[in-house]
């Protein structure tokens, strides 16, 4: 539960690392590396639950959303679907959790990255879908704005969080083994 609740509160950290674009309303965040980070690092049911929890502090008020919103009103806004999309996108990453957290460097930074694209996929659908209702644009005028102008960044934001869930998962991994045997 301490991991969990450390993914939700990184997930808060890298939501206030914002950058407003005056193009769109989708600011430039840190979100999606914890977001992955939490699926790759703690498995697809522990990594969504974290997100589910992050959502759940900022639906009750709390300012943990981007530029330091919370409540309602910023999930049920154009950017909501982003927020709605993560327990699903830390669910696909944390599909490549066993993988990543075996140790085998290479093939953990392949999976991390294949699985976080994944779920990077399911930020951008969702996202895009809903910024698309709530805006009123055509879905093109929706992957535009929503889309495409953070494609490249979070292809390296992906990459960048699966070499650091090789680097740190299976030592997480050797101290939950450690610890259940001392149980």
């Amino acid at each position: 539960m301490a991991r969990v609740a450390l993914m939700a509160a990184l997930t808060a950290v890298g939501a206030q690392i914002a950058i407003p674009l005056y193009f769109t309303p989708v600011p430039f965040t840190l979100q999606v590396p914890m977001v992955i980070l939490s699926g790759l690092l703690l498995g697809a049911r522990y990594g969504a639950l974290a997100q589910v929890v992050y959502l759940l502090l900022g639906a009750a008020g709390l300012p943990v959303f981007a530029q330091f919103h919370g409540g309602l009103g910023s999930i049920l806004g154009p950017t909501g679907g982003y927020l709605v999309s993560y327990p699903f996108a830390a669910a696909a990453a944390g599909l490549a959790f066993g993988v990543v957290a075996s140790g085998r460097r290479g093939r953990a930074i392949g999976f991390g990255t294949a699985f976080g694209l994944l779920g990077l996929v399911a930020i951008y659908a969702l996202g895009a879908l809903w910024l698309a209702v709530q805006a009123g644009l055509s879905a093109g005028e929706a992957v535009a704005a929503g889309v495409l102008p953070f494609v490249p960044f979070d292809i390296v934001k992906v990459v960048l969080a699966a070499v650091l869930a090789a680097a740190v998962a299976p030592q997480i991994s050797a101290l939950g083994v450690a610890r259940r045997r001392s149980a």
